[in-house]
């Protein structure tokens, strides 16, 4: 059990089974929808909201800051929406729980003490702290990161809501684990209560990317709105959270969006890999996960099961190196090839003594494909005999990087625009010379006993509470692959897109890129766990040809899972893609054309 704030006291909640906590996101990342929290608090009733900050670059981002500034390096937009809804919070009786601190949790916490005072708001904060592991990096063999944080769990904030603080502010816990501690806390859960411990995890892990789970990013967003859905100002989702750890998805009542088995699903296959999805508190297993459309904007998560944890935790290291620069020319008409190798010959001559130590050239469209266009045509190819200039053009993207920021700073800039009259026709740029920037390459995990790694609740009144490592573990395996249901017959194909029946999501693991499919019948699953294969894919997607790749299915869910090794380069930060991230995988995917069954298509 925890307790509620109330504008001036505690309200102990009640403890029982069929009393589900309403537990709500207002932040995907740093830099989401400013006056979510505001619309959240104001929009229905909840028991939490939670705030989803930190990602990979993120950390990269609090670390320049911390650099920059010691007593930085939290998200600095997360003081400002709490000023605006400190007393609305407390008005309501709502837990804030959020990871807002980023590299500096106890900061941040001071802040928002001195924040209550200023505003009169009788608030009680805590905050976790542990995961920062920067200062023990040689002890641990870490090398000489930027930053280096442990993921920790969730019984650490559950300790802080059980002390009755009203806000508590993390630094580097699973993005699940705001869900999870409060739930855990909110019923008495005992750490080995894997299932239920399992079941808040998948529910964490829908609503952590906040409107991913109510139509925002939906690869069949069309359909939604055909239906009548409102995509324009999506809502947050909301997860109702039961006593055995099953969960309604769900969303305020009157808020843009939509929750669909759809939408559930597409978050589900986000950036992760197997059916053993391994977390600091548990293993849940999602090939156990089974969904069901209650009713409007309801969708039922039940049936998860969980297993112990695995015995090491995650470690993400992110580190500096160097800096980088780019310019993109434009390239027009005739002769695209021979106009791209003239500029990158005249170039590297031009750099010839002091060229970066990695410059690249990449050629990618201009241009979208019109309506009824060339789809097929290459995509560093333009349209001959174009309508218009932006379709007859690619853009040729220079790439620099190296230690020495006066290789890569605005010389390099004005090494290439001073071709501009020298080389081929129709030269021009998208922009003018800039300065370097800081090079953010080499996110990697590492792997450490979680009994190496202190996780430390400190109370609103300063006691400090050490969150011992879990009791029992287990080595992390493979689920083995079941077998697959019997093929679709065969029977007449058109080639059409692949996206005109299976929906897609895609992301990034550091180096490595995560791509999920799915489709929403029993038919297509039985066509595509047999036709999308690692093969496939890597004829569909050459970029993969040359890399590891992994698939994973997942039949409760009628999808299939890929994990692109080392496709994203050095990361978020870095890497010579235009896509670092790997947001659009999934739909260059979708957009490749395969033979599909007539049976599934319009």
């Amino acid at each position: 059990m925890f307790f509620r704030a109330t504008a001036a006291t505690l309200v102990l909640m009640s403890v029982t089974p069929t009393t589900p906590l309403r537990v709500g996101n207002a932040s995907g990342f740093y830099g989401d929808r400013f006056s979510a929290m505001r619309e959240m608090l104001e929009d229905g009733r909840l028991d939490v909201l939670t705030g989803d900050y930190l990602a990979e670059l993120t950390m990269l981002i609090l670390g320049r800051d911390r650099l920059r500034d010691p007593d930085l390096g939290y998200a600095r937009t997360f003081p400002r929406q709490m000023e605006e809804c400190l007393g609305l919070a407390a008005d309501r009786g709502v837990a804030i729980v959020t990871n807002a601190g980023g590299l500096n949790p106890a900061a941040l916490a001071d802040r928002l003490r001195d924040l209550a005072v200023r505003l009169g708001v009788d608030v009680r904060v805590a905050h976790v702290e542990g995961d920062d592991l920067l200062g023990r990096a040689a002890e641990l063999d870490l090398g000489r990161p930027l930053t280096a944080n442990a993921y920790l769990g969730a019984w650490g904030i559950a300790e802080a809501l059980r002390a009755g603080a009203d806000i508590v502010v993390t630094g580097r816990v699973t993005d699940a684990a705001l869900t999870v501690g409060p739930a855990a806390a909110h019923f008495g859960w005992a750490r080995d209560d894997y299932d239920a411990l399992a079941g808040a995890v998948v529910a964490g892990h829908i609503i952590e990317c906040g409107t991913q789970a109510t139509g925002g990013n939906y690869a069949f967003f069309t359909e939604l709105a055909a239906a009548g859905h409102d995509l324009t100002h999506p809502g947050f989702p909301i997860a109702e959270v039961h006593g055995d750890g099953s969960a309604v998805i769900t969303k305020h009542d009157g808020t843009g969006g939509a929750v669909t088995t759809g939408t559930v699903t597409a978050q589900l296959v986000y950036e992760v890999a197997g059916a053993r999805y391994p977390g600091p508190d548990v293993t849940a297993r999602l090939d156990t996960v089974r969904l069901t459309q209650e009713g409007p904007d309801r969708v039922r998560v039940a049936g998860v099961r969980g297993e112990a944890p695995p015995p090491d935790l995650k470690i993400g290291l992110n580190s500096m190196s160097g800096f980088r620069n780019d310019m993109t020319l434009v390239l027009t008409g005739l002769d695209l090839d021979a106009k791209a190798d003239l500029a990158e010959r005249q170039v590297r001559a031009a750099l010839k003594g002091r060229e970066p130590a990695r410059l690249a050239f990449h050629r990618s469209r201009a241009h979208q494909v019109p309506a009824g266009g060339v789809a097929d045509r290459d995509a560093a190819s333009g349209d001959l005999d174009a309508p218009e200039q932006d379709a007859a053009s690619i853009h040729l993207r220079i790439e620099a990087a190296d230690l020495d920021p006066r290789k890569v700073g605005r010389s390099f800039g004005a090494a290439v625009v001073e071709l501009a009259l020298a080389s081929f026709p129709g030269f021009h740029a998208t922009a003018p010379p800039g300065d370097a920037r800081p090079d953010g390459v080499g996110f990697s995990a590492a792997y450490r006993p979680a009994s190496a790694v202190p996780h430390t609740a400190v109370l609103p009144d300063g006691t400090r509470v050490d969150v011992p490592p879990p009791r029992d573990t287990a080595v992390l395996t493979p689920v083995p692959e079941p077998p697959p249901p019997d093929p679709w017959p065969p029977g007449p194909t058109r080639r059409a897109p692949l996206g005109r029946v299976a929906g897609a999501r895609s992301g990034d693991k550091g180096s490595d890129a995560n791509l999920g499919v799915w489709v929403r019948g029993e038919d297509e699953w039985r066509w595509l766990v047999h036709t999308l294969t690692v093969d496939e894919l890597k004829r569909l997607l050459p970029e993969t040809a040359p890399l590891t790749v992994t698939r994973h299915v997942l039949p409760g869910l009628r999808a299939v899972n890929f994990v692109a090794e080392g496709l994203l380069g050095g990361g978020a930060g870095s890497g010579p893609r235009s896509d670092p991230l790997a947001k659009g995988l999934g739909e260059w995917l979708r957009g490749r054309s395969v033979d599909i069954p007539e049976a599934f298509l319009p």
